[in-house]
């Protein structure tokens, strides 16, 4: 991968940042990384998210510091909301995601 690949792979990663209200605590949301990180599908992506998740406790931090479970509404094409899962991720446990996603992907590898 170039270098120009690799900073606009930056560029998105920073668009995605959100800031918790009040708290100037920077976090992205998993689902908005998946597309970013070449997933399509929730069922696969949450794989790597469990193995950066033992990732961290191996290293001796706390992952609910880094990896929040929330719950989103979402709106479907007939107009009603269903509940769907999703994290809340430091900058770390983003990081922790890409060391442990698939590496035949290219934004992984």
């Amino acid at each position: 991968m170039n270098s120009e690949s690799i900073q606009n792979m930056q560029n998105t990663f920073d668009a995605l940042a959100r800031v918790v209200p009040d708290e100037k605590v920077e976090f992205w949301f998993a689902r908005d990384l998946m597309g970013p990180l070449d997933y399509a599908r929730w069922e696969n992506f949450i794989t790597a998210i469990q193995r950066a998740i033992a990732s961290c406790e191996t290293t001796g931090y706390k992952a609910d510091d880094h990896f929040r479970g929330v719950t989103k509404m979402v709106v479907l094409g007939s107009g009603a909301e269903r509940a769907i899962e999703d994290f809340m991720l430091t900058r770390y446990a983003c990081y922790l995601i890409a060391q442990n996603g698939d590496p035949r992907k290219e934004a992984i590898a």
